[in-house]
């Protein structure tokens, strides 16, 4: 008897070593080879490994942004424990969607590569949290909350406004269904940028032929797009129309720039597509037709430098634009810098100026 325990004893520190060294050895293999051999056997994930192999991502292994079955603790078991329960189970799960929280936990993968980027978002308008945006009392009680405020702000939540704050009237007061909720980005980096992104690799110049160097460049492939919660579809930017705007029965012009195509589907005019409405912020007056990126940087939304790009110090006129009653320098200003027209600054005429002593230009406000 005595005999057999010792066996046993022995016995089983023996299959436990050699059960860790097994899996060991599986994890070990599973989270370094290559995707073909190991997520794209799955058909499931095959439309996904197919999009990242073209992709400017595709020299990255899947646990880089996906992380492993241990990457996360006990959660990451769970969740790659049930993609396996649910593959024996046959169930068909054909096109994959990670949740707001998986995608969350991407998202700050992100900063590893893409630090610059990142802080220059997070320093910006889109870093705002769910509480920034449906706990704010001065516009909840001009503006009543409503399904339509997800499309832009919170378009990877899985439910209605209903599950997120509370009540939905503009007399309030409103709190979060759920505490945890209240600093959960509300426009993170994949409300634009789609991850297996189409791309190329770079590849360099003739160098023995320097007056090539520029025609041999391609055109840049857009790396934008917009992520549409209702259709749960990602349409690149090249998909997207191009704004059409009207100030009363003046068509407005807009820019054709596709990154701008972008920008217009949250700040968008109402169904008349009547310029300044709703949240519009389209160039008017005498910055019509200019690009919102050309003055706009593109994840911090700064444009603290924007007027210079484009205007001397000292215009014709003897102002230093920079300095300009404008919202650029005055938050309170009544010009705003998206609509601000000549006749917002001048009475009627222009002032008299260098190379410009004859010359009276009457001001036509379209």
């Amino acid at each position: 008897m005595k005999k057999n325990i010792k066996i046993t004893l022995l016995i089983i520190p023996i299959i436990l070593i050699i059960s860790i060294i097994a899996f060991g050895s599986f994890y070990t293999y599973w989270n370094n080879t290559t995707p073909d051999k190991t997520c794209a056997s799955c058909h499931e994930i095959g439309k996904s490994v197919n999009s990242q192999a073209q992709s400017s991502h595709r020299n990255l292994h899947c646990k880089e942004c996906h992380g492993t079955a241990l990457s996360n603790g006990f959660h990451s078991i769970k969740e790659k424990g049930m993609m396996v329960v649910n593959h024996i189970k046959n169930k068909q799960v054909e096109n994959i969607k990670l949740s707001e929280e998986q995608l969350l936990e991407v998202l700050n993968n992100c900063n590893r590569c893409h630090s610059s980027e990142f802080a220059k978002w997070t320093s910006g308008g889109h870093s705002l949290d769910y509480q920034h945006v449906f706990l704010n009392t001065k516009h909840n009680s001009t503006e009543q909350i409503n399904y339509d405020c997800l499309r832009c702000h919170g378009m990877f939540f899985e439910g209605n406004v209903g599950d997120v704050v509370e009540p939905l009237n503009i007399k309030g007061p409103w709190k979060l269904k759920e505490e945890k909720m209240a600093t959960v980005p509300a426009i993170p980096c994949m409300a634009c940028h789609l991850i297996h992104q189409d791309g190329s690799p770079q590849v360099r110049p003739d160098y023995s032929n320097p007056k090539t160097i520029f025609y041999q460049k391609k055109g840049p492939i857009s790396k934008l797009g917009f992520y549409d919660r209702h259709e749960k579809v990602y349409y690149p930017i090249t998909q997207l129309p191009q704004l059409n705007l009207w100030e009363g029965d003046r068509k407005v012009k807009v820019s054709d720039d596709q990154l701008m195509r972008n920008c217009v589907q949250c700040h968008a005019p109402n169904s008349r597509h009547q310029s300044g409405t709703s949240d519009d912020r389209t160039p008017r007056g005498v910055h019509e037709g200019l690009s919102c990126m050309a003055c706009h940087e593109p994840h911090s939304n700064n444009a603290r430098n924007s007027c210079i790009s484009c205007h001397p110090a000292i215009s014709n006129c003897k102002l230093d634009v920079t300095k300009m009653n404008t919202s650029y320098s005055d938050a309170k200003s009544g010009n705003n810098i998206h609509f601000v027209a000549c006749a917002d600054c001048h009475n009627g005429s222009r002032p008299e100026g260098r190379g410009n002593r004859s010359r009276i230009v009457s001001i036509i406000r379209n």
